[in-house]
């Protein structure tokens, strides 16, 4: 079995839209995925891309993708790497390509002078918040995210 990573390009973005897909079923968040790929496409591959997207494969086959960004860290002064997705279809688990994705994250973020790498786990995951525990990452507990989006997000852009 040969695992292999590899930068996602444009041609991808079906193969990323169904990991995106599927990440949101198994987070029984599939009611929430409101993307349009031609969008999808144009924010991760166009003049400006917000992210980038490495795609894990075994035996050549794509099984995993893991999408990130660069955030910023104001008390370290330097980037860090923000992990949005990661995803590893369930019959590929066990193999070694979650655990794969996420080093060649930290390689990008150190080569990149990145001074951390973070992702959010849902509460309940516990596989994955055992699986994170044993690659060194520890839990924030003592921050809560907070979003504002759809129309209040609106709201907030036209305050006077």
């Amino acid at each position: 079995m040969t695992l292999s990573i590899r930068s996602a390009s444009a041609t991808d973005i079906p193969l990323i839209a169904q990991f995106i897909r599927d990440l949101a079923e198994y987070e029984r968040l599939a009611h929430e995925v409101r993307f349009d790929e031609a969008v999808l496409e144009t924010k991760l591959f166009g003049p400006r891309p917000y992210a980038e997207v490495l795609i894990g494969e075994i035996d050549g086959a794509p099984q995993g993708f893991a999408l990130f960004f660069h955030n910023f860290s104001t008390f370290e002064g330097k980037p860090g790497v923000y992990l949005e997705d990661l995803f590893v279809r369930p019959e590929a688990r066990g193999a070694g390509l979650g655990k794969a994705l996420l080093k060649k994250l930290a390689a990008i973020a150190v080569e990149r002078d990145c001074a951390r790498l973070e992702w959010s786990v849902l509460d309940w995951n516990e596989p994955a918040i055992q699986f994170y525990k044993a690659l060194g990452a520890k839990p924030m507990d003592e921050w809560t995210i907070y979003r504002v989006d759809g129309t209040a997000l609106a709201k907030l852009a036209a305050l006077g």
